[in-house]
């Protein structure tokens, strides 16, 4: 009986060999044995068949592997390999081609594929298996090939005992492991010698086919990237057949794993690319160095030219008129020894609590009217500026520069391209960025902040030398210098610049805040600025201004959130902007005198009465007027536009009535100060002159549209174009350099806009 029981299936065994020979798809199917060494040739009219049988014994899982190697490198004519079992189907060729990071490819001529193991059977008796290996090519010609099957000896890993293995990207290894009766709970540890090749080990369940390649690892089970260690938890209760498959899968390249990624295009362009960022914004410094030498040239002439004329007068006579009499002077705007207390948003001394209504009420007023404050403490108050910006700059980009890592970091994992909405005609990447091109454009903003806060510090500096010598034109005459905000400007100007870049890292929809939202804040200080210029004692705080920025951002992301197709949203915004218009209105109207409280409706009633109804005089303070009139006419404009046509783009909106209100503004004061007999001199000119044509030329740039996330992307990459300048650079990287140089000239301007007042009494410079 035992020999028969024995012999029965090697009967069987034979008659499936000889069943395979007689219906296999080759003309000469081979009996194959494991771990033999098959050489062959095949081409397109001769194919290769093998059939390799094996016994397997009860309650026992057999794992095989299938080894081949080809010579041949021919992406054309591939050698193609099918591995056919009981339950399911296994194919690939060679070269084995795998996908990287932008379209890289990798060829490997060794591939070996562990097959999904049978699963054991509750019989008592052994079954036999067969397993066709079928080898085939289309190319006219031989190529040839070699093909090993073997039995995996170790194929169940155990508790608590290593195991040594190797693979590779086309060389996948798995294991199985079985739940002891006493274990619930299981630690893999992975140990690697070297940092890279970057690895993924994943744990899957007992189902067939295995994910084991670099671009399918991830869709089935848990996974781990690793470099020289992982270590992954696995509970029984998690897989019911108290068993899994742990798979080790290497990746073609390093990304995943933080490592580099090789460059697409040839580095020189990138190198060329930077020296060209760098050295045309360090032209700029330059310039401004060679103006200050030029500067400081005139005014040592001046100066010893006074001192000759001094002498001469001196001898002449020895009498004279003083530059400044001790009552025309302002009584708190210079230097004393006296203390002074923290900055305050209330006037601290009594005189002028109870004079100062009287003096705003005059019809006509001059700076000294409206610089009575110690000097001291204006000038902390708008210090405040600068370093409360730099806590907003830090507590803003931090987290905004970690989203847009992760959305970078779902681009390259997932492939989704989609996502992101590049102009990919002109995207150069660099590392894990995508469109490194659209970042480096950005570098001229933070450049040039950099040496506007250098220019103003240069001016700083010497404005406190001239305090601390009690010079008389520094105390007494032009506008009182405060660099507060121009600090600030400053530090606004660069953190553009790094938002910008963060927005560009990913650009779409929710992104797009980012860029603007620091314009929102640049468009406020040098409104701010300029109003501070000729009403230094009652300009804003600090806190006020940021609280109102902080409001405006608030609503920025409400509009991206609902401002879409909700109505509701945009009547509430439009209300908001019309009370927020005449409110300010109101306030520079009367220098800060309409207290806005419960009863202002009831105090604006009676202003109305008697002022229009009652006398129908005209305005008190005309100029203003006229200002104020047509700038709520430009906002309320504005906010029938929104609600009639509610743009998608609500960031861009509000960008937009915070530069048309700026531009107001800007074209007022100085129509003003030259119907005030005052002068241009030839830095501001230059200036002004500069930041028109290059706005002219930037806005040419920024409306050249390559790509639009208020489409979807495919409609939106109908808009791409190729790269304009050195072949790296787009249309909207041109934007970015031009934009940077207007508005570093714009902030020259406010700089340097009154600097023909400096040897102007200030009771001579009238208030506008």
């Amino acid at each position: 009986m035992a020999g028969r029981a024995v012999s029965a299936p090697g009967a069987l065994l034979c008659a499936l060999l000889w069943a395979a020979a007689a219906g296999g798809p080759g003309d000469n199917p081979a009996p194959g044995a494991f771990g033999h060494i098959y050489r062959g040739a095949v081409n397109i009219s001769a194919e290769r068949v093998y059939a390799f049988a094996y016994r397997s014994e009860p309650g026992q899982v057999d794992a095989v592997r299938v080894y081949v190697n080809s010579s041949s490198e021919n992406l054309q004519y591939p050698v193609l390999f099918v591995v056919r079992q009981q339950k399911g189907v296994l194919s690939w060729q060679v070269p084995l081609i795998f996908r990287g990071l932008y379209q890289r490819t990798y060829n490997y001529q060794e591939v070996s594929r562990t097959l999904c193991p049978s699963e054991p059977t509750p019989e008592t008796r052994p079954s036999d298996q067969i397993i066709f290996v079928d080898v085939a090519s289309m190319a006219p010609f031989n190529i040839a090939y070699e093909l090993l099957v073997t039995r995996l000896e170790n194929f169940q890993l155990k508790t608590n005992k290593a195991f040594n293995f190797t693979a590779s990207p086309s060389q996948p290894q798995y294991f199985l492991y079985k739940f002891p009766q006493d274990v619930d709970s299981v630690i893999i540890n992975v140990v690697s010698e070297a940092a890279y090749p970057c690895s993924v080990v994943s744990v899957q369940d007992i189902v067939c086919p295995v994910y084991d390649l670099d671009h399918n690892v991830e869709f089935n089970g848990v996974y781990q990237s690793m470099t020289k260690q992982a270590a992954i938890t696995v509970q029984r209760k998690d897989f019911p057949g108290e068993q899994f498959f742990v798979v080790f899968v290497i990746k073609p390249e390093d990304y995943a794993c933080g490592g580099s990624v090789p460059s697409s295009i040839h580095e020189s362009v990138y190198v060329q690319a930077m020296f060209f960022s760098f050295l045309s914004f360090l032209s700029f410094y330059l310039g401004s160095v060679v103006v200050a030498f030029v500067h400081y040239i005139r005014v040592q002439r001046k100066a010893s030219a006074g001192r000759l004329s001094d002498e001469h007068d001196e001898s002449s006579s020895r009498g004279g008129c003083q530059l400044s009499s001790p009552e025309h002077r302002s009584p708190a705007g210079s230097d004393t020894d006296s203390s002074v207390e923290e900055e305050s948003d209330f006037d601290t001394m009594p005189e002028i609590e109870s004079d100062k209504n009287i003096i705003r009420t005059k019809v006509f007023l001059y700076l000294s009217d409206l610089s009575r404050k110690d000097r001291r403490i204006v000038s902390k108050k708008y210090k405040i500026y600068f370093w409360n910006i730099i806590t907003i700059a830090v507590f803003y980009a931090l987290p905004v520069i970690q989203l847009v890592i992760t959305y970078q970091t779902v681009v390259n994992v997932t492939g989704n391209q989609d996502i992101c909405y590049y102009n990919f005609l002109c995207a150069h990447p660099l590392g894990v960025l995508s469109a490194f091109n659209n970042i480096l454009s950005n570098v001229g903003h933070m450049m040039l902040g950099f040496l506007f806060l250098l220019i103003v510090l240069r001016r700083d500096i010497l404005h406190r030398r001239a305090m601390a010598m009690k010079d008389i034109y520094t105390m007494d005459y032009g506008i009182p210098k405060h660099f507060g905000l121009f600090y600030a400007m400053g530090i606004a100007l660069m953190m553009e610049g790094v938002l910008s870049a963060c927005y560009h890292v990913c650009p779409n929809y929710s992104n797009f805040q980012f860029d603007t939202s620091f314009m929102y804040m640049i468009a406020g200080l040098c409104m701010l600025k300029l109003y501070q210029t000729r009403h230094p004692d009652i300009n804003a705080s600090a806190y006020s201004a940021y609280a109102s920025f902080a409001v405006v951002i608030s609503l920025a992301v409400l509009g991206v959130v609902f401002g879409k197709n909700d109505m509701w949203f945009w009547v509430i915004f439009s209300m908001i902007h019309v009370l927020a218009s005449l409110a300010l209105s109101t306030q520079i109207y009367y220098m800060g005198r309409f207290k806005i409280d419960m009863g202002i409706f009831r105090r604006a009633v009676m202003v109305l009465y008697t002022d229009c109804i009652q006398q129908c005089s005209r305005p008190m303070y005309m100029d203003r007027m006229v200002l104020l009139i047509v700038g709520n006419l430009v906002n309320w404009s504005f906010a029938i536009f929104g609600l009639v046509y509610r743009p998608r783009d609500f960031a861009s909106y509000i960008l937009g009535i915070f530069i048309c209100n700026l531009l107001l503004y800007l074209a007022f004061y100085i129509i003003m100060k030259l119907r005030s007999s005052e002068k241009l001199l030839p830095i501001p000119m230059f200036c002004i002159v500069a930041t028109a044509v290059v706005w002219a030329a930037a806005l040419y740039f920024f409306f050249q549209t390559l790509s639009s996330w208020e489409e979807t992307p495919a409609e939106s990459r109908e808009k791409n174009r190729p790269c304009i300048l050195l072949g790296f650079f787009d249309d909207h990287d041109v934007w970015h350099f031009l934009s940077a140089a207007a508005l570093f000239f714009s902030f020259l301007v406010l700089l340097t806009l009154d600097d023909d007042l400096d040897t102007v009494r200030r009771d001579k410079i009238p208030v506008f």
